[in-house]
């Protein structure tokens, strides 16, 4: 997650649980048919008609699946990687009591959870990746429900983080602000940047041109905004690569950035990239 207050971009899953997905999947005529963070569109070729689909979901995307079975995915990932890291970040509308926590108990993933006693207060350092591997609590999970810190052990996200918006608002060039829900972006006592850039709407045909000199120009945008600190999460629709190197370049300039200070993470020294062995360029 972090090397120290700085943090390496880790593996995100984010999700929306409970009451908001009860709707995901039905048949819907327009989107106020349909649950919250959710659209109404035709986007899968073996179900006919329009249905509810969450904002970020494209036909290459499952529609419906359990948490539970997502869950252990992520078990299987941790357990298959035992140097990786995996943040997970929850729109959460479960309220039955101690609902979340039993589904993250029956899918195996207690054995990785990293603590919310162990998370830094009041924007002070992460532990560093070595420690936090060596201790196999490689499991981070934040929830949008407050209540849950204290009952459940899950960590509040806006204790912990700030975010842009997201949407079309999150991509006016040479703009960059908090979310609603979010402490001002420049606000240090919160340790973590998430940078959101993508569109209401996913559309595929546009991701490259998106991914292109803008994004990594909201990068740099986004890092001025949040009081000269580089994010550490970076949410986008699609993943292609464009002319201009796309999402696995700003990826690379945020690793490099957060890792060592190059505008490259494989500038950084070898020795660096060694114990990172995540952080080198993907391939497409």
């Amino acid at each position: 997650m972090c090397t120290t207050a700085a943090a390496a971009l880790a593996l995100v899953v984010a999700g929306i649980l409970g009451a908001a997905t009860a709707k995901v999947g039905h048949k819907c005529s327009r989107s106020t048919d349909c649950g919250a963070g959710q659209w109404c569109l035709d986007c899968k070729p073996e179900l006919a008609g329009s249905h509810c689909v969450r904002s970020t979901a494209t036909n290459s995307f499952e529609l419906v699946e359990p948490a539970l079975d997502t869950f252990k995915e992520i078990e299987a990932f941790l357990s298959a990687n035992p140097s990786e890291i995996v943040t997970v970040i929850l729109e959460d509308y479960v309220n039955a009591p101690n609902g979340l926590t039993n589904v993250f108990r029956a899918s195996g993933l207690q054995r990785y959870w990293f603590p919310v006693s162990k998370m830094p207060q009041n924007g002070q350092d992460w532990p560093l990746v070595s420690d936090m591997v060596a201790s196999s609590q490689r499991l981070l999970v934040f929830t949008s429900m407050r209540s849950k810190q204290a009952t459940e052990g899950i960590a509040y996200q806006w204790n912990f983080m700030v975010e842009n918006n997201y949407g079309d608002d999150g991509m006016d060039a040479g703009e960059c602000s908090n979310r609603a829900e979010s402490a001002p972006l420049n606000d240090k006592r919160k340790s973590l940047v998430l940078m959101n850039y993508f569109p209401s709407v996913p559309v595929k045909l546009t991701a490259c041109l998106q991914h292109s000199k803008s994004l990594t120009d909201m990068v740099t945008t986004c890092y001025d905004a949040a009081g000269n600190r580089w994010a550490n999460f970076l949410a986008v629709d699609y993943y292609k690569r464009s002319d201009g190197g796309g999402v696995f370049q700003a990826t690379d300039l945020l690793s490099g950035r957060l890792l060592c200070g190059c505008q490259d993470v494989n500038a950084c020294p070898a020795r660096l990239i060694q114990l990172f062995p995540s952080l080198s360029s993907p391939t497409v």
